[in-house]
């Protein structure tokens, strides 16, 4: 992949707090947001230079204190920068921040989700469609939870990847999700039934 770049900016969260993002792509669908799955810089560089060829493409760096109020402050805050109808994916603990943001009422479009740990949020709360995905190659226990989390949740499905762990690779990750976005967005209206093709997927990696 070349070298990616994209717009930098800062948004204020609700304490005070400045949160820098970058935002790459300019791609005709509705914003995706990314969130990593450690707090520090803004990671997910990969995951969001092939998702950017379709959906512009958001993601931001974590605050390293604070709690899970503060980091649902910080995420509503980058949802507003974004744009309407913002989709999310969190990897890791930013799956569950995701997921918590969700059932928290912020106005976040369709979900997605890789091996998230405990989800400590209301789960019945979270309206918006989720993907819950998890690797072939991890252990037992990370995928059984995966399959229970989808299960919990009013409105979501489950996909493992075949051969993966929870290091997933870029390339097999990004055209699931691009897949999943697509239908969900075209099912909203915000795309038409041509959108994802050969030619402006999300990377060629399958499962």
């Amino acid at each position: 992949m070349n070298e990616l770049s994209g717009f930098r900016g800062r948004v204020t969260s609700r304490d005070g707090t400045t949160v820098a993002y970058e935002r790459y792509g300019d791609g005709d669908g509705p914003p995706l947001v990314l969130v990593g799955g450690a707090p520090g810089a803004a990671d997910g560089r990969a995951l969001a230079g092939l998702l950017a060829r379709g959906f512009p493409v958001v993601a931001y760096g974590r605050r390293a204190h604070g709690g899970a109020e503060r980091e649902i402050e910080d995420l509503a805050a980058v949802l507003a920068a974004a744009g309407p109808g913002a989709a999310v994916h969190g990897t890791g603990t930013g799956g569950a921040l995701a997921l918590a943001a969700a059932a928290a009422g912020l106005p976040v479009g369709p979900v997605s989700v890789y091996e998230p740990p405990h989800v400590d949020a209301p789960l019945d709360r979270v309206s918006a469609c989720v993907l819950v995905v998890d690797g072939g190659f991890s252990p037992a226990e990370t995928r059984r939870a995966a399959r229970e989390l989808a299960a919990a949740l009013p409105r979501a499905r489950h996909r493992t990847l075949t051969g993966q762990t929870h290091e997933v690779a870029p390339h097999v990750l990004a055209p699931v999700l691009a897949e999943f976005l697509a239908e969900e967005f075209r099912a909203e209206g915000f795309l038409t039934e041509g959108f994802l093709t050969e030619d402006r997927g999300a990377g060629t990696g399958r499962s």
